[in-house]
């Protein structure tokens, strides 16, 4: 399924080709979000023309609506979407105990399980029960159920159910939700393995930025017939933290399975996690920057905004699309709140990560990264 094409001999940057039931996917990779089988005001025709490989569905959305009935019924969620290439989908666990304990800024200011619809996220052995943000419904998320679910969707990738526990917790705490996400993590696998429909299943390798229990991760899953590795939970709360947290993991995986950095996709994020040899990445990042007129390129952040852009009439972007358009058209939509600029410009975005990480690819290839 994971064959390294080349190793860097500047780091551990490596060349590699991911084989799956719809396609193979060149790594390393940028993987954009469709939270809700699509990326904010870009269909899946468009997505399919700028040549992305891969992209990332949310189950928890999906699993509220539509319903993997209606997704099954559509023949999976490439037909759902009208989707070609490659999709991976995670468990929906993420998104679950996001909203219990929201972002590190947010634990500074609430320290503890928040309240959603009036009931708190209960977590057990069984799984984690959760109300539905659209109508209030009590659902249980198991391991067995959300790769269920990943079944019906038909997703080429999928993600076991793990705990996502907050940055700032005891360490005494964080082992035992580690102990309890390993043993959900195998539920997982056994549930997959009784009809693996040519699905790839991920590890998600947890432990915080402890070095012992992320030792301790890798090792316990490393012994398990994975595909390949995840790497999430918390990922510290400054970006060297993570780095240094990722230079001591990473030597610990076992090098023939690919490696997926869960939620990172930050250009500065990039250039230090490549050298590590991390395979994709997945975030809504670049589309986010479109939504508020950033246009990434590689002389830095462009905010088509501003004043400046009014009277230039030539192509900012040689992305599809986009490159029909003058600098001062993507001005003027954005001044006139007009909705397909944030399609260009997502586009935009979108083509400028393709073309990061073919450079990035084609820099390891001759040992410069």
């Amino acid at each position: 399924m994971f064959e390294v094409v080349h190793y860097s001999k500047k780091s551990r940057a490596r060349v590699g080709r991911l084989h799956t039931a719809h396609g193979i996917i060149d790594t390393p990779t940028f993987v954009p979000v469709a939270t809700n089988a699509s990326i904010k005001a870009v269909d899946s025709t468009h997505i399919n023309e700028v040549g992305v490989q891969l992209l990332f569905c949310n189950t928890y959305h999906l699993l509220l609506h539509p319903g993997p009935e209606v997704v099954a019924a559509a023949g999976g969620l490439h037909n759902f979407m009208g989707r070609t290439a490659p999709l991976i989908t995670d468990s929906g666990g993420f998104q679950v105990f996001s909203l219990a304990y929201g972002s590190v800024f947010d634990e500074l200011k609430s320290k503890g399980l928040k309240k959603q619809n009036g009931s708190i996220i209960k977590v057990s052995e069984e799984g984690v029960r959760f109300r539905s943000y659209r109508d209030g419904a009590l659902v249980l998320l198991t391991p067995e159920s959300t790769v269920q679910v990943q079944k019906a969707l038909a997703s080429d990738i999928i993600i076991p159910l793990d705990e996502l526990p907050p940055y700032h917790i005891d360490k005494r705490v964080l082992r035992a939700s580690l102990e309890r996400t390993h043993r959900w993590e195998k539920r997982s696998l056994d549930e997959h393995l009784k009809n693996p429909q040519r699905q790839i299943m991920y590890a998600v390798v947890h432990g915080g930025v402890d070095p012992e229990l992320r030792a301790r991760s890798a090792q316990y899953l490393g012994l398990l017939p994975f595909d390949g590795f995840a790497i999430g939970g918390s990922l510290g709360k400054t970006r060297e933290e993570m780095v240094s947290m990722l230079s001591v993991l990473m030597p610990q995986l076992l090098p023939e399975r690919p490696v997926h950095l869960l939620g990172i996709g930050d250009l500065s994020s990039l250039e230090s996690c490549v050298p590590l040899g991390i395979d994709s990445f997945d975030s809504s990042y670049p589309t986010k920057c479109a939504r508020h007129g950033i246009l990434l390129s590689s002389e830095g952040p462009i905010n088509i905004t501003r004043s400046q852009w009014k009277n230039v009439h030539t192509p900012i972007s040689d992305a599809p699309l986009c490159s029909h358009y003058s600098a001062a058209y993507l001005h003027h939509l954005f001044k006139a709140h007009e909705s397909v600029a944030h399609t260009l410009v997502s586009l935009h975005n979108i083509h400028f990560m393709n073309n990061l990480m073919a450079q990035y690819r084609q820099l390891i290839m001759e040992d410069r990264v």
